[in-house]
C-alpha cells in the first residue's frame, strides 16, 4: 500500500471523528451519523489495503 493511500485513509478517519464530535456538540444527529460513516469507510479501505499487502508478499 502506498503512503498516499494511508494518508487518505487517515485523513478520512480524522475528518469523520471531527464530524462526529461536532455533531455531538451541536446535537446534530445527521452530522454524527456522517462522521461515523466516514470512519467506517476509512476503516474498510484500510482493511482492503492491508489484504492487498498480504497477497503481495
Amino acid at each position: 500500500m502506498g503512503i498516499a493511500d494511508k494518508a487518505k485513509n487517515a485523513a478520512q478517519d480524522a475528518l469523520g471523528k471531527a464530524k462526529e464530535v461536532a455533531g455531538d456538540v451541536t446535537d446534530n444527529d445527521k452530522l454524527k451519523a456522517e462522521g461515523k460513516s466516514d470512519q467506517t469507510k476509512a476503516s474498510a479501505k484500510q482493511t482492503g489495503e492491508d489484504v492487498k499487502d498480504v497477497f503481495k508478499n
